[in-house]
C-alpha cells in the first residue's frame, strides 16, 4: 500500500508539473535534433516507453533503465529521416554494469544532412561547391538500481552544431527514475525530464562582416560582429505506465504502454502502445500517438499518428544469455514520407 501510494503521489507531482507548460512557445527553441530518437525499438512505440525502456536505448528516454541489462550491450543504428530529405541519424552506444547495481553507458549521436548546394547573393543559382553542417551528441549516462525494483539515472550530454566557420555549445542534462513491482515485475512506472540545459548561442567568423569605413572613400573597411540570439534546449517531460501480461507458460508475453508527453516549445502529446514476444525470440510493437489541444495547421509535432517495428533476438550459443538482435521500426510524419530505423544489438 505504501509503495502505491508513493508512486500515485509521484505521479499527480509530475502530472501538475507537466499541464504547466505553455503552448505559446511553439518553435522557439533549438537543437530539435536532440528529440530525434535513432534506436528502432524505442522507436517502434513511437518512444512512449518511458516505464519500460531499458539498456543502451534508456538514455534517449529515460536513463533510469540503463542499468536493465545483463552485462554488456553494444548498439549501433542508422535512421532515414524524414525521407525524401536524405537526412540521416547515425548512433552508436555502449552500455557496462558496474557491480550489481551501478550501470555507466555513452552515447555519440550524429545528423547526417547530405550535399547541400552552397548560394550566395550573388549566385542564388548556385556557385557549384556545396556543404554539410555537423550535429553531434555526446552523451554520458549512470544508473543505480535498488533491490532491482527502483531505478535512478542521471546523463550529461554535449550538444555541437557547426559549419565550417559558425558553431554553438551547448549541455543537456536529463534524469529519470522507474519503479518496479508484481510478482514478475508486471507493473512499470516511470518519469524522466529531458534536455535541462543552459542556453545556446552561436558565434564564428561566418557572423562578422565588413563595411566601408566612411568619410575614407571606401579606401578602408571596418570588421563588424553581429551577435546571434540565444536559443533554449527543447526541454521535455515523460510519465509512462506499462504493464505485461505472460501466457502459456510464459512463452508469450503482451505489454501494455501508456505515456505522457509534456514539450515545452510545442503541443503536449498523449500515446498507447502494446508489444508482442515470443520466445523471447520475437516481439512486434505498434503504437499511436497524438497532439493534445486545438492545433492549427502547421503546428502539429512531425511525428504523430502510427508507429510499428519489430525485433529479432539469436543467442550466439545453445542455452546462453548472450544474443545479438536486429531491429526495425517505421514512423508516420507529418510532412514527408516516415521515418526507417534499423538497429544491431549485441548483449553479453
Amino acid at each position: 500500500m505504501k509503495r502505491i501510494i508513493t508512486s500515485s503521489l509521484i505521479l499527480f507531482f509530475a502530472l501538475a508539473i507537466a499541464f504547466a507548460g505553455n503552448p505559446d512557445r511553439q518553435g522557439e527553441s533549438g537543437a530539435g535534433e536532440l528529440l530525434f530518437n535513432p534506436w528502432a525499438r524505442s522507436a517502434g512505440l513511437h518512444t512512449l516507453g518511458t516505464a519500460s525502456i531499458r539498456g543502451v536505448e534508456a538514455m534517449r528516454l529515460n536513463v533510469a533503465g540503463l542499468g536493465r541489462i545483463n552485462k554488456t550491450e553494444l548498439l549501433i543504428a542508422n535512421t532515414r529521416l524524414f525521407v525524401g530529405t536524405e537526412m540521416q541519424l547515425n548512433a552508436i552506444g555502449l552500455a557496462q554494469k558496474l557491480g550489481e547495481n551501478s550501470t555507466l553507458g555513452v552515447t555519440l549521436t550524429s545528423v547526417d544532412f547530405g550535399e547541400i548546394p552552397i548560394t550566395t547573393t550573388l549566385q542564388p543559382e548556385g556557385t557549384g561547391g556545396t556543404y554539410s553542417p555537423n550535429f553531434f551528441h555526446l552523451g554520458l549516462g549512470y544508473s543505480y538500481t535498488y533491490a532491482n525494483k527502483i531505478s535512478v539515472g542521471l546523463l550529461v550530454r554535449g550538444v555541437s552544431e557547426s559549419l565550417a566557420n559558425v558553431s554553438a555549445f551547448g549541455i543537456a542534462l536529463d534524469a529519470g527514475v522507474q519503479y518496479v513491482s508484481g510478482e514478475k515485475d508486471n507493473f512499470k512506472l516511470g518519469i524522466s525530464l529531458r534536455n535541462v540545459g543552459s542556453p545556446m548561442r552561436f558565434s564564428g567568423e561566418g557572423l562578422s562582416f565588413e563595411v566601408d569605413n566612411p568619410g575614407t572613400s571606401g579606401e578602408y573597411k571596418i570588421t563588424f560582429d553581429a551577435r546571434a540570439e540565444d536559443f533554449e534546449l527543447p526541454s521535455v517531460l515523460n510519465i509512462g505506465l506499462s504493464y505485461d501480461q505472460y501466457f502459456a507458460d510464459d512463452l508469450i508475453m503482451i505489454r501494455g504502454l501508456a505515456n505522457f508527453t509534456s514539450n515545452s516549445f510545442s503541443q503536449d502529446q498523449i500515446g498507447v502502445g502494446a508489444e508482442f514476444f515470443f520466445k523471447d525470440f520475437i516481439a512486434l510493437r505498434a503504437a499511436y500517438k497524438v497532439d493534445i489541444g486545438s492545433v492549427n495547421a502547421g503546428e502539429q509535432n512531425v511525428y504523430s499518428g502510427l508507429a510499428a517495428g519489430l525485433s529479432l533476438d539469436l543467442p550466439l550459443n545453445n542455452n546462453s544469455d548472450k544474443k545479438i538482435g536486429i531491429d526495425y521500426s517505421y514512423r508516420t510524419t507529418d510532412p514527408f514520407r516516415g521515418s526507417h530505423n534499423f538497429t544491431v544489438r549485441l548483449a553479453i
